[in-house]
């Protein structure tokens, strides 16, 4: 079994006497603190349901202070110049690749993504990182000379000041330290990071990374707390905008509480993912690939393939072929951080039930449960651990609501169609729209499937169509709320406000008493004057 690798450099917890169980700190203006909060909640391996941590629900005193710590640091590190501040960026890269390891085992400790997977979280850091080191290039603004006669205007991207990262548990690294902070950061802005309280030490432990790469303090600060403390970041007057990952129920609310107190917002929601598969796909390989989409993370990302439209005629061998593969997947369910896991746990007992009601509910509504993936046989040691096996709904229909909602587990609802643009329109009837499959050997069927689905990332042939970091993640209807995506250009917007600087000189024999138009010179349409 593979062991936590020690390091003095952790100081982001404090260990009980028995070493077992970390009560951890939160983070503000360089320093970790100890809370004063009398609320904590308990952290799990869900690998083997044991509790390994205890995070505080900071306190609202605590949160303010938080607040006045990115607030004081905003001023100096705006006025930083943007090839200093991403060398920050640079180090940082270099800090999570020479942690990995370390990185990807306490990533697969307290949430239960498989080795694999908990390393490709951590690397999703990188990936974001390298792109907004790229700040000095994509913050450049636009000029042009004469504009009017005698007239320049020259665009430029500014700071805005401090931001609020609110990050879900189902990627405690990519999304508050990939997703939300390169970039404001690079930009010249400060964040302020609300950790998953289900999972907070991948996050509490990326935020020593940044200290250890020089970013100075106050610029980044990291915290866990309840939803009352969190309401303060949607209403405070310093913060300027609002990132979240989330339920729909939540992102609603906070697209809405934060922007009607004048805030940017991004809200990142539910999904409910798609796939059409043609009968001309290359039906083993299609598979493979949908049983990779839907048990990937034990189905907790919301680009997950939970459903797949099928046409009928080959309906029967590709749900033979995927219970096949996934009987064979189910096989190497076990303890997350060991590198022979092939599919780890949910990450806790309250989402476990969860999921399990949703499978109970499938069955109730009339779907045919080809394979059920309760109660699943896993290695002594994961008895107690929060495992659901891969399980596969065929005959779904669209009355059945294990068809439509998100359930976030490793369940496959498959939909038979007689051809594709009943496929298609079954699709574009979802309330959601992040992620978007085709399987098909067809050009002309993967163009118009490309142009005419509403799902705002597209895979043809691709399973999880997530796009890298210098592209946006583009979801869109009630998987999204807002105007600007995560990362790529859409990242340097949200985070950077545009000013345009007009500008005329006189010459000294200019004269400098005559008349000045009503446009002061700024209309290049005016006609001549007789």
């Amino acid at each position: 079994m593979t062991t936590m690798p020690t390091d003095t450099a952790q100081r982001y917890f404090v260990e009980d006497p028995a070493g077992k169980v970390r009560t951890l700190k939160y983070h503000i203006g360089g320093e970790w603190k100890i809370s004063h909060t009398n609320k904590y909640m308990d952290c799990y391996n869900p690998s083997t349901g044991a509790v390994i941590a205890r995070a505080p629900q900071c306190t609202t005193e605590e949160v303010e202070q938080i607040i006045g710590a990115a607030v004081k640091a905003f001023p100096d590190w705006a006025n930083t110049p943007v090839n200093k501040r991403v060398q920050v960026l640079f180090r940082m890269k270099q800090l999570v690749d020479t942690h990995l390891d370390e990185l990807t085992y306490l990533l697969a400790m307290e949430m239960g993504k498989a080795w694999q997977e908990a390393m490709g979280d951590v690397l999703k850091v990188n990936e974001v990182v390298e792109f907004a080191a790229g700040a000095p290039h994509l913050m450049k603004g636009e000029s042009l000379m004469q504009v009017s006669p005698g007239y320049d205007t020259v665009q430029y991207h500014h700071p805005i000041g401090v931001f609020a990262g609110i990050a879900p548990w189902n990627f405690p690294a990519m999304i508050p330290h990939g997703w939300m902070t390169p970039i404001c950061i690079a930009t010249g802005n400060c964040m302020i990071l609300k950790a998953a309280s289900f999972v907070p030490q991948s996050s509490l432990r990326m935020m020593e990374l940044w200290q250890e790469a020089g970013l100075p303090d106050g610029v980044l600060n990291v915290f866990t707390a309840g939803r009352e403390q969190a309401e303060i970041l949607l209403e405070h007057p310093e913060i300027k905008g609002v990132s979240f990952v989330g339920s729909t129920k939540v992102g609603k609310h906070i697209y809405s509480t934060a922007a009607a107190h004048g805030k940017r917002v991004q809200a990142l929601c539910e999904a409910k993912n798609h796939a059409l598969v043609l009968r001309d796909c290359k039906i083993e390989r299609t598979a493979h690939g949908i049983i990779n989409a839907f048990c990937g993370c034990a189905g907790q990302r919301c680009m997950a393939l939970p459903t797949i439209v099928v046409e009928k005629v080959i309906a029967d061998e590709l749900v033979g072929y995927l219970k096949k593969f996934a009987v064979e997947h189910q096989k190497h369910l076990g303890a997350a951080y060991e590198r022979s896991s092939q599919m780890g746990p949910v990450v806790n007992k309250g989402h476990m039930e969860f999921v399990l009601d949703w499978i109970e509910t499938g069955v109730k509504e009339g779907a045919e449960l080809v394979l059920d993936g309760r109660n699943p046989e896993v290695p002594e040691e994961c008895e107690n651990g929060y495992f659901i096996g891969p399980t596969i709904f065929d005959h779904v229909t669209e009355d059945m609501s294990v068809g439509r909602e998100e359930v976030f587990g490793p369940v496959l609802c498959v939909k038979r169609v007689d051809n594709f643009e009943e496929g298609l329109t079954i699709m574009n009837n979802s309330r959601f729209a992040n992620g978007s499959v085709i399987y098909t050997q067809n050009g002309y069927y993967a163009r118009e499937f490309a142009f005419r689905t509403d799902g705002g990332m597209v895979g043809v042939n691709v399973g999880i169509p997530v796009p890298v970091g210098i592209f946006g993640f583009t979801g869109h209807k009630q998987s999204f709320f807002g105007d600007l995506h995560v990362m790529g250009r859409d990242g340097f917007a949200f985070f950077t406000e545009t000013k345009n600087v007009t500008q005329t000189w006189f010459s000294e024999e200019g004269e400098l008493g005559g008349k000045v138009d009503t446009w002061d010179g700024t209309i290049t349409s005016l006609p001549e004057k007789e």
